[in-house]
């Protein structure tokens, strides 16, 4: 369907309904209308087949006799849309989101029709100077101390595990046998079922567990020995079947392991380096980079609280918002919520998270609003191949193939976010390079 001609004879008007809230009240007028039935009327013509005439060759009254109902529901689908586009086209209004029409009645096949949609914009405020804003932040150092932590978390990291006959402690790695008292289907995935029961399985004691509850049954078991215990699975744990579930063991631990650390000059041959003095001027500059780093965004907040104070209050949108509200509640209870007595806390004191998800949600929308305004007077954009960069980071971290990882978060508007996140953490970069940056002293 052409757009053409019925963009060009589409009427609006505009109402304010709340702050950043327009409604757009839409007509289309009687002649207007009998052409674009016209043209669905011919259109169908051509996709339908009607016994005793060949394909669009069927009279136009006999296919509104058979298709009415489908007809008015693609001419409805055909002016949402163009309106929508008529709007989107207006450099004076920047949409941020809209919502279903409203306001509209049945539609007339020879008679005009009228509708609304309700669009929430961008907010209107004066952006203030922000290149060269002067702050005070101390300078990036590096201590002897960091330097020795780093190597002793390395020989930790590329220790080795080697069985000790003694009871097992924190941090120590099982070998287990294990079944349980709950049932999996034929069809349940494997992960699923391994999780559940399985034969010489590793077990770490230490966070995040494998097993919830793990660390505190089995710290002080000995090889060759049973044990029993109810793992409470989290409401939001990785695993649908399992989540909020709880869950009885019987499990014999086969093997206790325990890490031995290395020795500097083993950690010097496992790192590839010639000597201590130059495993220490690496590990230096690597953590001078992480400092580096850490400081670049501590300007940058400084910075976006000194613009945000000259920016001064100013309305947000109210679906944008309220979406935005929900999504930190979400939040809020996965964090809050790992048991079926947490959900009913979580629910007595719904008032009180609600008034926190609401201060952050608008403490993160107005935040995303003065950045992308930034961005938009900079030209600040995420190019394709940064965006795809990102995303297959993204899956290798969370151990998704890239194509399932886009999947879950086109459904979810994840892309979205995330295209918004990188932006964000683009202009703040921006932000700080352009910074007056004062050294001062650290704070003990």
């Amino acid at each position: 369907m052409s757009n053409k001609n019925l963009i060009d004879t589409i009427s609006f008007k505009v109402e304010e309904t709340n702050p950043c809230q327009k409604k757009f009240s839409f007509t289309i007028d009687k002649d207007t209308v009998c052409r674009e039935v016209a043209k669905t009327l011919r259109e169908f013509a051509g996709m339908v087949v009607i016994p005793g005439f060949r394909k669009g060759k069927a009279p136009a009254k006999m296919i509104l006799s058979r298709y009415e109902d489908a007809i008015k529901d693609e001419l409805k689908k055909h002016f949402y849309s163009t309106a929508f586009k008529k709007v989107a086209e207006d450099k004076s209004f920047e949409i941020v989101s809209y919502g279903m029409p409203s306001e509209a009645g049945e539609i007339k096949l020879d008679d005009e029709y009228q509708f609304s949609l309700t669009f929430d914009l961008a907010p209107e405020f004066k952006l203030p100077e922000y290149k060269g804003i002067k702050v005070e932040v101390p300078a990036a150092a590096v201590s002897e101390e960091e330097i020795e932590k780093r190597v002793d978390y390395y020989k930790e990291m590329y220790a080795a595990y080697e069985d000790i006959s003694g009871a097992a402690q924190k941090d120590d790695m099982l070998k287990v046998s294990y079944t349980s008292d709950f049932a999996v289907s034929a069809d349940a995935s494997p992960s699923l079922a391994r999780q559940v029961e399985a034969k010489d399985n590793w077990l770490w004691l230490s966070e995040p567990e494998m097993i919830p509850g793990a660390i505190s049954a089995l710290t002080g078991a000995e090889a060759g020995k049973e044990y029993t215990f109810t793992a409470e699975y989290p409401a939001d744990y990785r695993e649908a079947d399992l989540a909020g579930k709880k869950v009885t063991y019987k499990l014999t631990v086969n093997t206790v392991q325990r890490r031995k650390p290395l020795a500097l000059a083993e950690l010097c041959e496992k790192m590839k380096v010639e000597s201590p003095e130059k495993l220490r001027e690496s590990l230096k500059s690597t953590i001078v980079r992480e400092a580096e780093m850490k400081r670049s965004m501590e300007v940058a907040n400084l910075v976006y609280e000194k613009i945000s104070k000259e920016c001064g209050d100013f309305p947000l949108p109210p679906a944008i918002l309220e979406g935005e509200l929900e999504k930190e509640l979400r939040r809020m209870a996965q964090t809050l919520v790992k048991k079926e007595e947490d959900a009913e806390e979580f629910r007595k004191d719904i008032e009180k998270h609600r008034k926190e998800a609401t201060v952050n949600s608008m403490m993160k929308l107005r935040r995303m609003f003065i950045l992308r305004k930034i961005a938009e007077k900079e030209e600040i954009k995420i190019e394709d191949h940064e965006f795809e960069g990102q995303l297959k980071s993204m899956s290798r971290y969370y151990g998704y193939k890239e194509k399932e990882l886009r999947s879950m978060l086109e459904k979810t508007g994840g892309i979205e976010e995330m295209h918004l996140d990188m932006l964000a953490s683009k202009v703040s970069e921006f932000l700080a390079k352009n910074a007056q940056i004062v050294d001062v002293p650290a704070k003990k």
